[in-house]
């Protein structure tokens, strides 16, 4: 696949992205079940431990590609140390209306409004039972479109007793640009009952699980110091293990004036890089060496990944950069971040 995508994407690029990126996904699958062979495996020097589990290398699949977890084994074919799946809700529901996906060839963009489309939690729960994959996976919750935010901590309470047992961590989404109303969330008195009531049930799962899964929390680019700030005090409270930097952007910086610029939703991929490090740089001084960061957004390539971790990341992973390189983007980001293999 790595070898082959560079001559597909031509013809990907022909189709709408939403069609494309089920065709891709659809293929992939398929391969993996003809016999693909999985990329190489890194050296041992790429293993990172964080958050008590152990990574085989640096390099994770964002949350978004694999909504439902259907692609787990195919996806982890590609090289990555870890991955991430959903986001999730508790109920079933379709999205925001097509088209909600827009390449934005000249700037290696995209802007999605996709809304959070997914078949429930249930569904995913299924799919993550018969996937073979055993190393780190990350799932990724949220609430439903039609669930108030006063009552958003239900809806994240429901999923993580769901996908408690399965989980290696789970990834609390409160910065999706696409679910109305989601990112008042962030804001601190918000923020601070909600994750009262996670780390609460998180507690009670710990106990009757006999084992305490990690907890991530995914935060907006779109975010001042002072935000910033509050957010990294409630983190430490509530002894959330990671913080995720970051979802996509409202801004458009970099492609105003271009095909699709201006479509509503979140962008993402190139011209999220700087933005997203500077995230990654005030969570680094704000939360300390020890507390891991995990660096997305705007990730093209090796180098990409190298100044990502510069900036404070202590992971870092990949999606629109995905759709733009290929798979052959994992390896080069392995490679940068763990010296090259011979």
């Amino acid at each position: 696949m790595r070898v082959m995508y560079p001559l597909l994407r031509p013809l990907l690029f022909r189709l709408d992205a939403e069609t494309a990126h089920r065709l891709t996904l659809g293929s992939l699958k398929a391969l993996r079940r003809l016999g693909l062979p999985p990329a190489r495996v890194p050296h041992a020097r790429c293993e990172r431990s964080l958050m008590g589990l152990r990574f085989s290398n640096p390099v994770g699949l964002a949350a978004g590609l694999d909504k439902n977890a259907q692609y787990i084994d195919a996806l982890a074919a590609l090289g990555f140390g870890f991955i991430e799946v959903g986001t999730v809700t508790p109920r079933p529901q379709p999205g925001n209306p097509r088209p909600r996906l827009f390449r934005i060839e000249q700037a290696h963009a995209l802007v999605n409004r996709m809304g959070f489309n997914n078949d429930g939690v249930d569904r995913l729960v299924e799919n993550v039972r018969r996937a073979r994959f055993r190393g780190v996976l990350g799932i990724n919750i949220g609430k439903n479109f039609d669930t108030p935010l006063e009552r958003a901590a239900e809806d994240y309470v429901h999923c993580l007793r769901k996908v408690y047992p399965l989980a290696s961590y789970v990834a609390v989404n409160i910065s999706s640009p696409n679910t109305a109303g989601l990112r008042q969330l962030q804001e601190s008195a918000a923020l601070d009952a909600l994750l009262g009531a996670i780390a609460g049930e998180r507690r009670r799962l710990a106990d009757t699980h006999g084992r305490r899964v990690p907890l991530a929390v995914k935060i907006a680019p779109d975010l001042d110091a002072a935000q910033i700030g509050a957010i990294a005090e409630l983190l430490h409270r509530y002894e959330i293990d990671a913080v995720i930097a970051t979802n996509t952007t409202t801004a458009r910086d970099g492609v105003a004036g271009l095909p699709h610029g201006d479509e509503a939703g979140g962008l993402s991929g190139a011209p999220l890089a700087e933005r997203a490090a500077g995230i990654v740089r005030q969570l680094a001084h704000a939360l300390g060496d020890a507390f891991p960061v995990i660096g997305v957004g705007g990730i093209m390539s090796g180098a990409d990944a190298q100044q990502r971790v510069a900036a404070g990341a202590s992971l870092v992973q990949l999606y629109t950069g995905l759709i733009y390189r290929g798979p052959a983007l994992v390896e080069e980001c392995v490679d940068a971040l763990c010296g090259r293999r011979n």
